[in-house]
């Protein structure tokens, strides 16, 4: 059960990092990077759920060529501040197989989670996969993590995020902004 009590103390010790406005301004150049990279590879784009879901729906929009959607909800942090073992919750029901795929993640943290979806995808055939996040935490990653995303929105200070797909116990994925999140008292 979800502590709404500590789900306070998370938003009145959070510090706004980076607005709407710049936000937007970041899928926005994703968007221009991808316009040039994938155009004529007709791509399936994988939404990494559930923290992705904002920003691939806002990203897609801005790109001008055919493309397909479909998601994968692999998680480490299952709502924690931590991550852990990965859960595989979904996989896609596209086919993958000679496939360009473009793994959509909201957070690249350690970048686990991201290369063990970019494994899953080459397991399965794909012709070619990228990876775009819409924050590169920056953080020491693990052994065997992705180092970097093919489109990184914006780069970020290692802290706790929360905000525009990033959450705490599922709450504040809505938030319209990112913030940091310091250690509750």
């Amino acid at each position: 059960m979800v502590d709404l009590k500590e789900v306070e103390k998370v938003w009145k010790n959070s510090t706004c990092l980076h607005k709407q406005e710049e936000i937007e301004a970041a899928i926005n150049n994703v968007a221009k990077e991808m316009n040039k990279e994938l155009a004529g590879k007709t791509p399936l784009f994988l939404c990494v759920m559930n923290g992705a879901v904002i920003f691939m729906g806002q990203l897609i929009t801005k790109l001008t060529f055919p493309l397909q959607i479909d998601y994968i909800h692999a998680t480490r942090f299952r709502g924690k501040m931590s991550g852990g073992d990965l859960l595989w919750v979904t996989k896609p029901t596209s086919d993958l197989k000679d496939r360009t795929i473009v793994i959509i993640e909201d957070i690249l943290d350690a970048g686990l989670t991201l290369a063990s979806i970019i494994d899953y995808c080459n397991q399965q055939g794909a012709k070619e996969v990228y990876t775009a996040a819409l924050v590169d935490k920056q953080t020491p990653r693990e052994k065997g993590g992705v180092e970097k995303t093919d489109f990184t929105g914006m780069y970020v200070e290692d802290k706790f995020l929360i905000g525009y797909g990033l959450d705490y116990e599922g709450f504040f994925r809505n938030l319209p902004a990112i913030y940091a999140v310091e250690k509750a008292e």
